[in-house]
């Protein structure tokens, strides 16, 4: 029974490990090679769809532009347009 109890376990903490294997994609668009390859370099991709409900063109600017100052993302100012575009239009609240 104690083997069991642990084995149950075992497999619910290994369930959240599993679930973040799976590869987030992205919907297509222009300017989706450049989020991905900008947004990608610093954190998972999963943070995109997860805010979306809450950010609109303008909280997408803001959030862009603190990624580039506050967290020093490498994002070149002619990308921050293309990139701000793509999220608000796909995944804007």
């Amino acid at each position: 029974m104690k083997t069991l109890l642990a084995a149950f376990v075992l497999a619910m903490l290994a369930s959240p490990a599993l679930a973040q294997d799976e590869k987030v994609v992205l919907k297509d668009g222009p300017g989706k090679d450049t989020v991905e390859n900008a947004c990608a370099a610093c954190h998972s991709l999963d943070y995109i769809p997860m805010n979306s409900p809450f950010l609109d063109h303008a909280k997408w600017d803001a959030t862009v532009k603190k990624m580039i100052s506050a967290f020093g993302a490498s994002i070149e100012p002619a990308e921050v347009q293309a990139i701000v575009d793509y999220l608000a239009k796909n995944y804007g609240g």
